[in-house]
């Protein structure tokens, strides 16, 4: 199974949000379920793919080339796929996943 979240590459306005990105990335591995997020190192989406990978789990990054070429890509990840843009990146991310989340950050057209 995979679940796909969607969240912002900040850390948000509350410390209480990387923690809360950490912990449901820990949880996601815990429960076997593999983890598709934006490819971010950074912000909430480093903090999720972070807690994910200390738990063991499997974590799926699909980033945009323009943020790569940005160094922001998640080098660490299982699996990192780089697309042409950020709406070809929404859509990998879709086809990847049996279901989806969203954390602050992640709710954006």
């Amino acid at each position: 199974m995979t679940v796909a979240v969607f969240c912002g590459s900040v850390p948000g306005s509350d410390p209480q949000y990387m923690q809360a990105a950490r912990d449901l990335g820990d949880l996601l591995a815990r429960q076997g379920i593999t983890l598709v997020f934006g490819g971010g190192r950074v912000g909430l989406m480093g903090a999720l793919a972070d807690g994910a990978l200390g738990a063991g789990g499997r974590v799926i990054g699909v980033i945009p080339q323009s943020l790569v070429d940005r160094e922001l890509a998640h080098r660490g990840v299982t699996d990192l796929r780089v697309t042409d843009s950020k709406h070809e990146r929404k859509v990998l991310m879709a086809s990847l996943a049996d279901g989806f989340a969203a954390l602050p950050g992640g709710a954006r057209a």
